[in-house]
């Protein structure tokens, strides 16, 4: 017997799953995204959500609140009679009242080994911070920030030049596996959850919190360690992107730095003298406080995402160029 679920998700990131839930049987009463968003150049034209689009693609009623600060909105929740709301990237915080109203509660996918990284960025900080692993979870929501019982976890290696925006991509697949088979113990009552106490003390995981990433952070920091500089640029790639300077024309340039990866000391130039920025070979690998990085795919202002390989055959950058930054 398939389940009566509420759906609630706004990016990309959402969609698999919530495709998934209707390809497994299960009767999606509505569908709960952010509100159509302004976009294009100059911001002019309100452009879905994902999610909404997708529900359409479906057939499937769609409900935008700015919040659930009326009652009202609280009570038209209700009045669905779910089974379970299953949670992938709503946007939104929701009050106990919601997270109550499903017979079985709230169910969410969220992008990390929780308790590490609770929060709004958890995949973009795994990459930032060096995380060799990640995952998917699905836990029990409750009022708290990402403090909910977990269920189940699919786990996943990080690899040395790989971006949010792959990893993103990998983890929805990840996400709509993992909640189909959670609604499928929830139908047979063999769906069982751990604390994350418990999760901590088995295996170490400290709680940390996953910021939202803000703009000031952006400027890339060459006197950093390289794995600390690296894991900038792909942590924050696609979106909002790292950046540096590069000189074109003799002018300095913002260029947003979209993949790199950190290399070894004997990977060629001399590491322990030039300054942090400077350019080693006329390949953009670039000099850390400590190592170096290389730099795989950029993006000029205006312009589409290139190989390094790409940028550089039109325009050359030489051993010894001083790149600026934060």
């Amino acid at each position: 017997m398939a389940l009566s679920v509420v759906f609630m998700g706004t990016p990309a990131f959402s969609v698999p799953t919530l495709a998934a839930l209707v390809e497994a049987g299960h009767r999606v009463s509505a569908v709960y995204t952010q509100p159509p968003r302004k976009a294009g150049r100059r911001g002019l034209k309100l452009t879905p959500s994902p999610a909404q689009l997708e529900a359409e693609r479906l057939g499937l009623p769609v409900r935008s609140p700015l919040n659930f600060k009326d009652p009202a909105e609280v009570e038209a929740f209700a009045a669905l009679e779910a089974d379970v709301a299953v949670v992938v990237a709503y946007g939104l915080l929701l009050p106990q009242a919601l997270l109550d109203a499903p017979r079985f509660g709230c169910l969410n996918g969220h992008g990390s080994l929780l308790p590490r990284w609770r929060g709004a960025a958890p995949i973009q900080r795994a990459i930032e911070a060096g995380d060799a692993a990640t995952g998917m979870m699905v836990m029990r929501m409750e009022a708290g920030l990402d403090t909910g019982p977990v269920a189940l976890t699919a786990e996943t290696e990080i690899g040395p030049s790989e971006t949010a925006g792959d990893l993103q991509e990998r983890l929805s697949r990840l996400s709509a596996e993992l909640m189909v088979e959670a609604l499928a113990k929830l139908e047979a009552g063999t769906l069982t959850f751990e604390d994350q106490a418990a999760i901590e003390a088995r295996t170490g995981r400290a709680p940390l919190y996953a910021k939202k990433i803000d703009k000031a952070e952006t400027p890339v920091d060459w006197a950093a360690d390289a794995k600390a500089v690296a894991g900038r640029i792909n942590g924050f790639s696609p979106a909002p992107g790292a950046w540096t300077t590069m000189p074109f024309s003799g002018a300095p340039e913002r260029v947003k730095l979209l993949r790199a990866v950190a290399v070894d000391g004997d990977a060629g130039g001399d590491f322990a003298s030039p300054a942090p920025g400077t350019t080693l070979d006329d390949h953009l690998t670039v000099a850390c406080g400590t190592g170096a990085v290389r730099l795989l795919e950029l993006q000029r202002a205006g312009g589409k995402k290139v190989a390094a390989t790409e940028l550089l055959r039109g325009t050359p950058i030489a051993a010894g160029t001083v790149l600026g930054g934060g």
